[in-house]
């Protein structure tokens, strides 16, 4: 293959473009911030679809699905949630089009102005609490734990595939609840299912924690997170779990009659990560050769390529190459055989390589006659002959292997990249370097903001459990028995 790709060192960003592009993952489309999810794409979108679909189900979860449109009416009940979200709202204000009197094509039917202005969602918390209303009655009504898969649209003047476009895809959930407690164990049963995935699936470590008042999500009592560090030293938000208390059942009258027959407002929380995660899989492992991925979310673990002369050899050669296929998939390894004849095997392999198969296997005639087989790994570029004895359960081993070792350099990063700052030059210097940076803070909002301003880093997380090292906070000299996460984000 004649592609080239940027080098990190050289141009990050460019790097992170010529991979998403390259790597046939996703395209920028005919609308502006827009992106199409190409099929390669979108099978590793899949692939953490179902995994996090069956966490959700495992823990009670039910996927269902609400409208698009949301009338604007219901955005002005919950004051924070609209000041959070209106920037950035795409409004429908018309329903019909009409051909131009000049006969230049076509324009909005000025007559068909509707009565109500529908917001496109940018989030589904309102047209959700308005149905929740009919939905609960009674205690025996909760808890209610419902998520659905969806698109949203939230207007954006920067974007970038993956990372940050006006409409991605995502889950949300939604749940509701007799009590403060149980709505708050929802929200972090949810954390502790992201983390999971982060880690087992996306080879990916995290730091858990709650933002402060300042980065949380508009409407919430409480935020909770997941932060990973990318390979630039820069952090990324990789999923989010809010505690709402009882705000939007207030705000949509959404009540319960208790066992004792009082009626109550329910509690609540909601939830969801993005095709923004494609983002932090692609910038945690891949390197300058293009993607890495782990075999967990690879959408096919194992390649085989033939080498042959001539379509005698090829017929060998298969009926070797289909056995071993057969063999991995009864492991529940997903394997594809490339033996189209469009194509030399040293383009296959960069092909492969671009696209980070974890796994290459490669024979031909010589393999046949020595019970042999050639295995590349992608993560470390290493190659080596296997003989083909029993090779099913020694790729379901070298699977387990890459697995582990990327999450191994990922977390090896992370922790060389981390740091402790108790003075704000200290701080100032290890901001231009990059990584995470505990420091301490005085827990207000005007030092956070000044600190943003001067050198902008964010707070990313208050850790879960709190520290009881006293110290200073590294901008007002105050006393802070807290060091909190600060990195500069995407």
């Amino acid at each position: 293959m004649a592609k080239k790709i940027t080098s990190r060192d050289t141009d990050y960003s460019k790097w992170y473009n010529d991979i998403v592009q390259q790597a046939d993952l996703a395209e920028n489309s005919g609308v502006r911030g827009c992106m199409v999810i190409k099929p390669y794409g979108y099978a590793i979108w899949e692939k953490m679809q179902a995994e996090l679909d069956r966490m959700f189900k495992e823990t009670g979860h039910q996927n269902a699905y609400f409208p698009l449109f949301i009338p604007k009416s219901y955005f002005s009940k919950e004051a924070s949630h609209v000041d959070g979200f209106a920037k950035e709202c795409a409004v429908v204000t018309h329903y019909r089009l009409k051909n131009a009197e000049d006969g230049n094509g076509i324009v909005v039917d000025e007559t068909a102005k509707l009565e109500e202005e529908l917001i496109v969602r940018p989030t589904s918390e309102t047209i959700i609490w308005d149905t929740y209303r009919k939905w609960i009655q009674s205690y025996r009504d909760l808890p209610l734990l419902i998520n659905q898969w969806a698109n949203v649209v939230r207007w954006e003047m920067r974007t970038r595939l993956f990372l940050r476009t006006t409409e991605f895809l995502w889950q949300e959930g939604h749940t509701a609840h007799a009590t403060k407690d149980e709505a708050i164990q929802e929200t972090k049963t949810i954390l502790d299912i992201y983390a999971d995935f982060a880690e087992r699936f996306m080879a990916m470590p995290v730091e858990k924690g709650t933002k402060t008042e300042g980065e949380r999500f508009a409407g919430a009592i409480e935020t909770y997170c997941i932060e990973a560090l990318m390979q630039d030293g820069k952090a990324l938000q990789a999923g989010t779990s809010h505690f709402l208390g009882q705000n939007f059942a207030k705000a949509f009258d959404v009540k319960f009659a208790t066992k004792e027959g009082k009626q109550e407002y329910v509690w609540a929380s909601s939830w969801g990560v993005s095709t923004r995660l494609m983002g932090a899989l692609i910038m945690t492992h891949s390197d300058d050769n293009g993607l890495v991925l782990p075999p967990n979310l690879a959408p096919f673990q194992v390649v085989i390529v033939p080498i042959y002369k001539g379509e005698e050899q090829l017929k060998l050669v298969s009926k070797q190459a289909l056995k071993i296929k057969e063999l991995l998939k009864r492991k529940g390894i997903s394997v594809k055989y490339d033996d189209r004849d469009t194509h030399k095997p040293g383009w296959k392999f960069a092909e492969y390589e671009l696209k980070g198969v974890p796994v290459r296997l490669a024979i031909g005639q010589r393999d046949l006659e020595n019970g042999t087989i050639e295995i590349a790994r992608r993560d470390t570029m290493e190659k080596e002959t296997y003989q083909i004895t029993d090779i099913e359960n020694k790729i379901e081993h070298l699977l387990e292997q890459i697995q582990l070792n990327l999450y191994k350099k990922a977390l090896t990063r992370k922790e060389e990249e981390t740091y402790k700052a108790d003075t704000f030059d200290e701080f100032k210097d290890l901001v231009k370097k990059g990584g995470f940076i505990w420091a301490h803070w005085d827990g207000t909002s005007e030092t956070e903001e000044k600190i943003k301003q001067q050198t902008k880093a964010t707070i990313r997380c208050i850790p879960l459990e709190k520290t009881k090292e006293l110290g200073k906070c590294i901008f007002s000299g105050k006393a802070s028995n807290q060091r909190v996460l600060f990195a500069k984000a995407y």
